[in-house]
């Protein structure tokens, strides 16, 4: 199976961590320099503030936004023995298990800590996929609790919303000079921290993808789940999906990009069944994919890999 580095993905996180603080206190310390008070010790304190604020608030404003309900093994005996025998693989604490009241099909982790770890499906998910195609699903989410990333992207997240914030005030600051420095900063920070943001999300995926692999999912599953969930979410109601457009960085794919790719995928379904089988990831893993001009170009600006490359990996993971 082809590996990537777990090394990697942490050094890219903390970097990613590291250059996002780094902006942040930029902006501060310019917002309080212009205005005339701190001094950089105050704006520094400021900052790890507001980032710790998203970090012990996430978890909440995810469960409240996707109306999560926590279930028993009695009310989800099959749900429960799926989690269970997963964390077991993985080595973690199991996680408290939820479904959110949402019709779009789809899954998501979060929490602050391993032991924190809350895994959770959507009304929707349990309508279109078979026990296979969910327990790889759940492996996916599983492998960010393990890999912890789910606590890193609600603590990123939280700085291009900062930028944001800062210049939308400086809109109405009546032509003040400094004010127009502060949100000339203030939006480059926003459209810089973004893109760092969406890339670490992307990385993490394809982690998360192998990661399911590893607890003993066939990469058919995963791939037959991910092209599924691509369809559904391309025929989503569009007022359904902006409701929960904000925390789409922990789904298992971009709901809002998924109309966008629907036709290269077109290449991955052989038979047209509305599944991937094992023998078409394993043609796939020696065939040459197409990627359309436009879905490159999307994809930088989305929270996860071009569905065609993600299913291209799964395949040499077989």
């Amino acid at each position: 199976m082809k590996k990537f580095s777990t090394l990697k993905l942490t050094m890219r996180l903390y970097l990613a961590i590291a250059l996002l603080f780094f902006l942040l206190y930029v902006i501060v310390t310019l917002v309080g320099y212009f205005l005339g008070f701190g001094g950089p010790t105050l704006y520094a304190i400021l900052a790890i503030v507001i980032i710790l604020g998203q970090y012990l608030l996430g978890p909440k404003l995810v469960e409240m936004t996707m109306r999560v309900r926590y279930v028993s093994p009695e009310e989800a005996p099959k749900l429960h023995a799926m989690v269970d025998d997963l964390a077991m693989k993985a080595g973690l604490p199991k996680p408290k298990v939820g479904i959110s009241e949402v019709n779009i099909p789809n899954a998501f982790a979060f929490g602050r800590t391993k032991k924190d770890g809350r895994v959770c499906v959507t009304r929707g998910i349990l309508n279109i996929l078979d026990e296979g195609e969910l327990k790889a699903v759940l492996g996916h989410e599983l492998s960010h609790i393990n890999h912890r990333d789910m606590a890193v992207i609600t603590l990123i997240s939280a700085v291009p919303l900062i930028f944001y914030y800062i210049f939308i005030s400086t809109l109405f600051s009546g032509g003040d000079d400094d004010a127009g420095v502060i949100g000339l900063v203030a939006l480059v920070g926003y459209l810089l921290s973004e893109l760092v943001v969406l890339f670490v999300s992307r990385i993490r995926e394809y982690y998360a993808d192998q990661g399911s692999v590893e607890l003993g999912n066939p990469p058919h599953e995963l791939a037959s789940a991910l092209y599924k969930l691509t369809y559904t979410s391309a025929a989503a109601d569009k007022k359904a999906v902006k409701e929960v457009e904000g925390v789409k960085a922990f789904f298992v794919n971009d709901i809002t990009s998924a109309g966008n790719v629907v036709s290269d995928l077109k290449e991955l379904d052989l038979d047209m069944d509305g599944s991937i089988s094992e023998s078409e990831l394993e043609e796939l893993k020696y065939s040459r994919t197409k990627i359309s001009a436009g879905s490159r170009v999307m994809e930088i600006l989305s929270t996860h890999p071009n569905m065609v490359k993600r299913v291209k990996r799964l395949s040499e993971m077989g």
